[in-house]
């Protein structure tokens, strides 16, 4: 046993102790016991005491391994090997590696190693109980710096018991400092293998086998957008999620409101979870994986209440490093729950490799030019795109059929594909989240990926030419052939500030972290009609009905898509809010201009169960559209719904930023009557700094600005429908459509008299459309008429800042 004597002889000795324990570390020894044990004992020095739990434990160090090779004269041997080596050959890699561990394994432990490591373990069996079970996890020197990550290259090894196992346990963390993954990944980086030492954590397990465990990031993983963290979950041990093996659940939360104490839970995506990896007590084994029973899988590993959790603890543990550091320092954490207690803790925090080294002034944008057949779909690892001849390897043993350029498809990756991963073009998965093995490395590389495609190896043939587009959103896509794709590239340097406000139009959530990196001043149209159709796709009057339905398969369908919901409006509050609150967030607390839905009849009907809810219209564009439905006692019940929605962004995410929008508003009158029926919902004008605003795209929005001005807080020209309006034109009619035309003097003297009410008015006013950047003397026409604001599509935004500089130099 270590009495507190030998505690503080250690202290005062650490370059030449063997064993340190967790509470006499600190994120200054990372020469001592490896960035990972390092990272252990800061947390718990410093972060215990802000409620961040981090299980107990003790660490050989550094000067421990380099006792033992230097006792048995290793040094020469080691090196003589890998100057024999061929680092671009697979084979000859190999063979070096299963030779410089067999060195290591075949050489004892010298006494006094064995003993400060035997005392150690009986010191944890006498708090915790006899044979404690316990995590043995390699921590390597130069482990976890900002540029270069050796997570996963070393063994870990769980539900370890008694002094021999753990003895055992230690010999083979020493051996994995030259596993082939290592080695590779050494010579890439050119470090010295013989420089860097191992040391060995030995941690008192969290029975998360009983539980759910995972990873989580203090950052967005694609993006790097640093206002969201991001928590992966999945039934049993993490050591599944941490490699792939299993799709986990996953969780996003916005930071900045979180600490303001909202509950803001942006989106929440539930994975398959099919197998759980749990102790094994009746075998040779120390752990095992089984099914997770359909009915575990179907239902999150986490409670709201433990996501919001995890998430401040990542604030917690960022905000401290990024306070030793000087800057901004993303985590990768590791987290786990115990079964027995409930109790959450942190098993492993590092720094996050690739976001924190991106170049931050340029933003670099990947576009299709063509579309083909899909052959498999996943979750996008990166916005790049990728092609080649894809390759199908089921085993790491075949690793060397693959050829450089080849897109890699395999059913996942550990850290023993690390060679070949590479020299890949694409990376595809058929398991696995975004914080699993392939992710990480994928992103490391710079290399498109996309994981958790569930038969990827079965639907693509080796040889077939793919390409790996991960552009389009958070699914990426595998396109049959050898797609034309654009890159494009803008600095953000010196880019020139402009009186006029340049916002954007938004659609797709999933892109909205992205495109916050474009530096606009908020959003200025953004639809729900896309949510509804992709993340809800079923009418909310079918939902609202739905035991009314008259069409079986329809209920079949809102049945599956619903799953887990007992009551089915939820499930299209629930989508709605996250969707809006995915664009709230990325580009809060710049405003984020929400249109309300504005779907014609037809359209509504073609969503799920919409059929039996919808007219049929002769005039679809001019009939029972945006602000006649809302409090239309046909389907007042589903704007409810949106407007629930829209409150749970604003009052329990915290995002304040969101302004609603009414479309397609006919008269004053209406607009009153669209406010009162919002306030019965929730959403009461200027409670909590709520306004409202409506679109100005009918020529009464125009002539009536006045009126409209005393019941909205603001406008939003709408040209395409004010184009069509005031011409008397059907833009879809392909027999008069080279009249439409935004430039047209009737519609400027429209969109003029528009800005100058709004004006006298004290509103404000902006344009959602195309023509400024389609036709610059169009944006500078509204420039001169002193409109406060253009919202453009994402590609037209940086060069419409430029133009619109210049243009307000001149006027």
């Amino acid at each position: 046993m270590i009495n507190t004597l030998q505690k503080s002889q250690s202290l005062a000795n650490k370059d030449t102790a063997l064993i340190l324990w967790y509470n006499q570390v600190n994120n200054q020894d990372v020469g001592l016991v490896g960035g990972k044990n390092a990272s252990l004992g800061e947390m718990i020095q410093q972060l215990k005491q802000q409620g961040v739990n981090v299980p107990d434990g003790f660490a050989t160090t550094a000067y421990a391994f380099r006792h033992f090779i230097a006792e048995a004269r290793l040094e020469e041997k080691l090196r003589e090997l890998f100057a024999q080596m061929d680092i671009n050959d697979v084979n000859s890699l190999q063979k070096t590696g299963k030779k410089a561990r067999s060195l290591i394994l075949n050489t004892p432990f010298p006494d006094s190693l064995k003993t400060a490591i035997t005392e150690a373990y009986e010191e944890l069996c006498q708090r915790y109980g006899d044979e404690t079970d316990v995590a043995v996890r390699s921590s390597a020197t130069a482990e976890d710096l900002p540029e270069a990550s050796f997570a996963g290259q070393q063994e870990t090894y769980l539900n370890i018991h008694s002094v021999q196992g753990v003895l055992e346990a230690c010999h083979k963390c020493f051996a994995s400092l030259f596993t082939n993954r290592a080695i590779s990944y050494r010579e890439n980086k050119g470090f010295d293998h013989l420089a860097i030492a191992l040391s060995v954590g030995v941690q008192k397990m969290v029975r998360s086998d009983l539980a759910s465990a995972g990873v989580m990031f203090s950052i967005d993983t694609e993006t790097g957008f640093k206002n969201a963290a991001l928590i992966t979950a999945a039934y049993g041990l993490g050591e599944n999620v941490v490699q792939g093996a299993v799709n986990p659940d996953e969780y996003l939360v916005f930071k900045p409101t979180l600490s303001e104490g909202y509950q803001p839970i942006l989106d929440k995506r539930l994975g398959t979870k099919g197998m759980k990896m749990i102790y094994d007590t009746g075998g040779s084994k120390q752990t095992h994986n089984v099914a997770v029973s359909p009915r575990d899988r179907a239902q999150f590993c986490l409670q709201d209440d433990e996501i919001l959790q995890l998430a401040r603890w990542a604030i917690t543990i960022e905000d401290h490093y990024s306070s030793l550091r000087g800057h901004h320092t993303p985590m990768d954490i590791e987290w786990a729950k115990d079964g027995l207690t409930g109790e959450i803790f942190i098993v492993q925090a590092r720094p996050e490799t690739v976001q924190s080294q991106k170049v931050g002034n340029i933003l670099q944008t990947y576009q299709l030019q063509d579309h083909s057949t899909v052959l498999a779909t996943g979750r996008s690892v990166g916005s790049t795109i990728g092609q080649g001849k894809a390759r199908v390897i089921i085993d790491a043993k075949n690793i060397d059929r693959f050829q450089p350029g080849e897109v890699l498809v395999t059913k996942r990756t550990d850290p023993d594909w690390e060679p070949i991963m590479k020299q890949a073009s694409a990376i595809v998965t058929d398991q696995g989240g975004r914080t699993c093995h392939a992710a990480i490395i994928a992103r490391e590389m710079g290399i498109p990926a996309i994981v958790g495609c569930g038969d990827a190896t079965k639907l693509i043939q080796s040889g077939q030419e793919v390409t790996v587009c991960c552009s389009e959103g958070e699914e990426g896509k595998v396109y049959e052939g050898l797609l034309p794709f654009q890159v494009q590239e803008n600095s953000l340097e010196d880019l020139p500030q402009t009186h006029t406000q340049i916002l954007m139009n938004i659609g797709n959530p999933d892109q909205a972290f992205s495109l916050a990196g474009i530096p606009a001043d908020g959003v200025g149209l953004a639809r729900l009609e896309f949510i509804i159709t992709n993340h809800i796709k079923a009418h909310p009057l079918a939902l609202l009905y739905f035991d009314q339905l008259e069409d079986e398969r329809v209920q079949d369908k809102i049945s599956e898509l619903t799953r887990g919901y007992d009551y089915k409006p939820d499930f299209f509050v629930d989508q709605l809010a996250r969707g809006v609150g995915m664009i709230a967030a990325a580009f809060y607390p710049k405003p984020v201009i929400v249109r309300m839905s504005d779907f014609k009849t037809n359209e509504y009907a073609n969503l799920l169960g919409g059929n039996q809810f919808e007219p049929k219209e002769e005039n679809p564009m001019l009939g029972w559209r945006g602000a006649s439905r809302y409090c239309d006692p046909n389907y007042r019940e589903a704007f409810a719904l949106e407007c629930k929605a829209l409150k749970k962004v604003r009052d329990e995410m915290g995002l304040t930023n969101l302004v609603p929008m009414i479309p397609f508003c006919r008269t004053p009158q209406e607009g009153r009557d669209v406010i009162a029926e919002m306030a019965k919902n929730g959403l009461e004008q200027g409670v909590n700094g709520l306004e409202v605003y409506v679109m100005c795209e009918l020529p009464s929005n125009v002539i009536l600005a006045d009126q409209f001005s005393d019941v909205f807080d603001g406008f939003s020209i709408g040209s395409n429908d004010l184009t069509q309006l005031t011409l008397g034109l059907d833009r879809d009619s392909g027999l008069v459509a080279h009249l439409f035309d935004e430039r047209d003097e009737a519609v400027k003297r429209m969109v003029k008299l528009a800005i100058e009410t709004a004006k006298k008015k004290g509103r404000k006013i902006g344009i959602c459309g195309q023509a400024p950047s389609d036709y610059p003397e169009f944006a500078e026409f509204l420039v001169e008429a002193g409109i406060d604001s253009m919202s453009l599509n994402p590609d037209s935004v940086l060069q419409t800042i430029l133009n619109i500089a210049e243009v307000e130099q001149r006027v």
